[in-house]
C-alpha cells in the first residue's frame, strides 16, 4: 500500500471542505399580501427596516454561499407588526432560506415573506442588451430569368 505525501492529504482535506458563506450587503425579499393577493419585491440593506403594510421589516444579516456551493440565501429578519392604536407585537426574529422558505416560515394571517437572494448594493442582475430589429430594406427587383431559347 502507498501512503500520499501529507501535503496531498491536506489538499484534499480543503478541496472536501465546504466554503464559508459570503455577507452580503442586502436582500432581496418577496412579500404576499393575501387580502388584495398582491406580491411585492422588497429589498433591504442590512441595518435598514422597511415597512411592507402592517409589518416593520429589519434586515440584520444576510449571507449567499459562494458559485461553487449547492445555491443558497439566508437572511436574519427581525419582523415586528405595528398597528394604529396598538403596542408591538414580534412576528418573526430569526434565518429564512431561500431555497426552503417552509423551513422558518412567519406565521401571518395577512402576510407572507420569504427570500428570494442576497446581494450587493449597486449589484445589478444581469439583464439582455435589446436586440435591435434590422431595419427593412426596399424590395429589390428580381433580375428577370433568361428566356428560355428557342
Amino acid at each position: 500500500m502507498r501512503l500520499l505525501p501529507a501535503a496531498f492529504g491536506a489538499a484534499l482535506l480543503l478541496a472536501a471542505s465546504p466554503a464559508h458563506a459570503i455577507q452580503m450587503e442586502e436582500a432581496v425579499l418577496q412579500g404576499l399580501d393575501k387580502i388584495t393577493a398582491r406580491i411585492s419585491t422588497i429589498k433591504v440593506a442590512v441595518g435598514e427596516t422597511v415597512s411592507f403594510g402592517s409589518l416593520q421589516i429589519t434586515l440584520r444579516a444576510c449571507d449567499k454561499k459562494p458559485p461553487e456551493e449547492t445555491p443558497e440565501s439566508a437572511a436574519f429578519l427581525q419582523i415586528v407588526e405595528q398597528k394604529q392604536g396598538e403596542q408591538p407585537v414580534t412576528r418573526f426574529s430569526g434565518w429564512m432560506f431561500a431555497s426552503s422558505p417552509a423551513l422558518s416560515a412567519m406565521e401571518h394571517p395577512v402576510y407572507d415573506l420569504w427570500v428570494l437572494d442576497c446581494e450587493n448594493k449597486g449589484e445589478a442582475q444581469p439583464e439582455q442588451a435589446p436586440t435591435q430589429e434590422p431595419t427593412p430594406t426596399e424590395a429589390q427587383p428580381m433580375p428577370e430569368e433568361a428566356a428560355p431559347a428557342d
